[in-house]
């Protein structure tokens, strides 16, 4: 409990700079849709799941980005799991879809969550090392290479079941999170994001949530093209309604009940 206290002190700086920060060119709101698989891990501890994701500039409107992307998953305990994620990512102009992609992003992930209750609610503690390799439409580096990019997350997720003691069918949730995005090539703080949805688990197989996404980027300090002017180090934030939906497949042998299911978002 004292840590988790501690990591949102410490997070909840970030979240108030967030919502002061200068708004970006475009003040409209985003939106995103995640559709989600997640086969629990059994008594073996296998696991895994299966996203697609899609962004956009404007609300269900003007998309420019998605992904694509799964990981297999291992339950060393109860409340540790242990990850291996790739996915592919790619951003494009809105405005002129057919040109294809800005920007190709090849991912690979490893992913360390801990979980802890506290009362009714639920504390996910989630830590994650990406290898990145991106590609750009205009480069001119040889086809067979990429950018390479390093990069940690820590993010801390609660949840918390209303008209229920615990998540089950017909129960209506909470969840809160706060992730922090650490490039160790500068600038070190690189992204937050401050979530804050409703949720309800309709069946055994079925979740949706609703919620608003709040994304801070960290721009580094640079020479503006063609001129040479310094620009210094800035900063922008856009929200976004998030719509997201996650089928929980069911194992085949009845045997193989999976642990109890907290609504954590995969991403």
């Amino acid at each position: 409990m004292l840590v988790s206290v501690v990591a949102l002190a410490a997070l909840a700086p970030s979240v108030a700079r967030a919502q002061t920060a200068p708004r970006p060119p475009d003040r409209q709101w985003g939106s995103w849709a995640i559709g989600t698989a997640v086969l629990p891990g059994g008594p073996k501890g296998w696991g895994g799941y299966f996203e697609l994701q899609a962004r956009s500039n404007a609300l269900l409107r003007e998309f420019f980005y998605n992904e694509i992307k799964g990981g297999v998953s291992y339950n060393v305990t109860d409340n540790f799991t242990v990850l291996l994620g790739i996915g592919r990512y790619s951003t494009a102009d809105y405005r002129d879809l057919s040109e294809g992609y800005l920007a190709l992003e090849r991912r690979v992930w490893q992913q360390y969550t801990f979980t802890q209750p506290v009362g009714r609610i639920k504390l996910e503690h989630r830590f994650r090392v990406e290898q990145r390799w991106t590609r750009f439409r205009d480069d001119v580096v040889p086809v067979n290479q990429a950018r390479y990019r390093g990069r940690q997350r820590y993010r801390l997720s609660a949840v918390l079941p209303l008209n229920n003691p615990t998540m089950q069918p017909g129960t209506a949730f909470l969840s809160v999170y706060n992730e922090v995005f650490l490039d160790p090539r500068g600038p070190y703080f690189e992204r937050n994001r401050a979530y804050a949805g409703a949720g309800v688990q309709l069946n055994r197989g079925v979740t949706v949530q609703d919620a608003w996404l709040n994304q801070v980027d960290w721009l580094p300090a640079r020479a503006q093209a063609g001129t040479g002017q310094f620009i210094a180090r800035g900063r922008q934030y856009k929200n976004n309604l998030v719509l997201s939906v996650v089928y929980r497949i069911a194992r085949a042998k009845a045997e193989d009940k999976p642990a109890p299911f907290t609504p954590f978002q995969a991403d």
